[in-house]
């Protein structure tokens, strides 16, 4: 069933190991998930995946709770959910998911990031035909059958599972369009889901020495830091 994904997203979530970090980004999450969906996960598919995510993480249930009545007064802060895309150090593409209450602050920020490494921000839309934008879904391996969960999967519109023996999941990619069809068949099935989400699969990848693999990095680092970065995604190999 279609290419074989080989991709790493080197460092997307290096800032997912300090913890502080972690809550901060999932109560984004969960702002931008009750915005467009309502505080109700049993109706708002969006916000339950956002609040698995959570568990995964091992985000205290009240944390969860008290991110989910601030999304919903008034104190919440305006989060906007904009993507940047620019040019690394030697020719590396790199897509920035970012949610901020400030624009100008959010933009300044990853120009100087980028002018600073010898890259370049670009416009909007200009990597598009580099990446497939998915819906990917993580389960327990346990005792199931690839080809048979496969078979399962297709009519939902999944098309591509892999396992992560790293991790002992089974990683499920969709069309960005079926994730809710996706996830809901999981749920429906009990599945445990340990991870739901959208990413950028790049469609070509780009080798580097370990030289300018460590320039990239560099600027990978920097954008990660921001607080107003969500997600970053890029087609080094």
């Amino acid at each position: 069933m279609g290419r074989a994904y080989e991709y790493r997203k080197a460092r997307k979530f290096k800032r997912w190991g300090m913890m502080a970090k972690t809550f901060t980004k999932i109560g984004k999450d969960i702002a931008l998930a009750v915005k467009s969906g309502g505080p109700d996960p049993t109706s708002n598919g969006r916000l339950r995946a956002v609040i698995q995510n959570a568990r995964a993480a091992n985000m205290p249930k009240e944390n969860v709770d008290r991110a989910i009545k601030r999304a919903v007064s008034k104190e919440q802060e305006d989060f906007k959910e904009i993507t940047y895309e620019g040019y690394g150090p030697h020719g590396i593409a790199i897509v920035i998911e970012t949610a901020t209450d400030n624009i100008n602050r959010t933009v300044a920020n990853l120009r100087s990031y980028f002018t600073k490494s010898g890259g370049a921000l670009g416009t909007s839309g200009m990597l598009d035909f580099m990446f497939d934008r998915k819906s990917v879904f993580r389960i327990p391996a346990g005792n199931i059958d690839l080809d048979e969960l496969e078979l399962e999967m297709i009519d939902f519109g999944a098309d591509e599972i892999s396992l992560d023996e790293e991790a002992e999941q089974i990683v499920i990619y969709g069309e960005f369009t079926a994730f809710g069809a996706i996830q809901k068949h999981l749920e429906e099935k009990g599945y445990e889901l340990k991870q739901a989400e959208f990413e950028r699969i790049p469609n070509d990848t780009k080798e580097l020495s370990e030289e300018e693999s460590a320039d990239l990095e560099k600027l990978l680092e920097r954008i990660e830091e921001d607080e107003d970065v969500l997600n970053v995604f890029h087609n080094m190999r």
